[in-house]
């Protein structure tokens, strides 16, 4: 992953990871790049047939476990799980493009994408404490845009940008940073109906300003970055990882 090679080799040696929705897509490629960068990472997900295809095709230094975050109880009982925790990835999403604007599927899009983010990170925050460590949550292009298929999705991702925020200033005074990236189009099991359509995938090339579609490996240096001691000054921050899509 040339993402990672920007990086001193064993930056992350000796640090627990934890990506939270990290079975596939853009969570995957995070747990594999602080896994190449010799983090020991836990990735979590709630989908078994998920956990088992990326046990198969994933190599050392990861670990899969199964995780609702939408149960307090559990979520809970796994961090109380751990001895050490240096970074904590809030990458679980999904969408539910038209059923949104259904109520109970519109609170259920908002716990999985917006609250499990508040639960998870309360949970972690005393061994983040105890390592003076750091929050990356992932917020979305829509956190500054708008979908009316999507209106949960928006919400809850304009959300994880106020969040981030209140969360910095909440645990800085013990050390603890939070910060966040704005993924835009990415090539991703979510995005295929859109980028395996040439019209809408020439489309949303066109407006980004680098014209091109995002990979997954796309945002892992935005993270690595971010939960390193390069940025020890940086909190409270949400980096868009779109190029240039929601300025066009």
């Amino acid at each position: 992953m040339k993402e990672v090679d920007t990086f001193q080799a064993g930056l992350f040696v000796g640090k627990t990871v934890v990506v939270s929705g990290g079975t596939s897509g853009i969570g995957l490629s995070l747990a594999k790049g602080f896994a190449e960068a010799g983090a020991t990472v836990i990735a979590t997900g709630s989908s078994e047939s998920r956990l088992v295809a990326a046990r198969a095709e994933s190599g050392s230094g990861l670990d899969f476990q199964r995780l609702d975050v939408r149960d307090k109880a559990a979520v809970a009982a796994f961090f109380a799980g751990l001895d050490r925790l240096d970074v904590l990835v809030n990458c679980q999403g999904v969408a539910r493009p038209d059923a949104e604007w259904d109520e109970e599927t519109f609170m259920d899009v908002m716990d999985i994408n917006l609250s499990s983010a508040m639960r998870l990170s309360r949970e972690a925050f005393p061994l983040l404490k105890a390592t003076r460590g750091s929050i990356v949550n992932i917020a979305s292009m829509l956190s500054y845009l708008a979908d009316e298929t999507v209106p949960a999705y928006t919400a809850s991702k304009t959300g994880i940008v106020g969040l981030t925020r209140a969360l910095a200033h909440k645990y800085g005074r013990d050390g603890v940073r939070v910060n966040a990236i704005a993924p835009g189009y990415h090539r991703t099991d979510m995005t295929k109906p859109l980028w395996s359509v040439p019209e809408s995938e020439n489309k949303i090339s066109d407006r980004s300003a680098l014209k091109r579609w995002g990979t997954t490996e796309d945002v892992v240096g935005p993270v690595l970055f971010l939960s390193s001691p390069a940025a020890e000054f940086v909190t409270g921050v949400t980096l868009p990882v779109d190029g240039g899509y929601h300025v066009g």
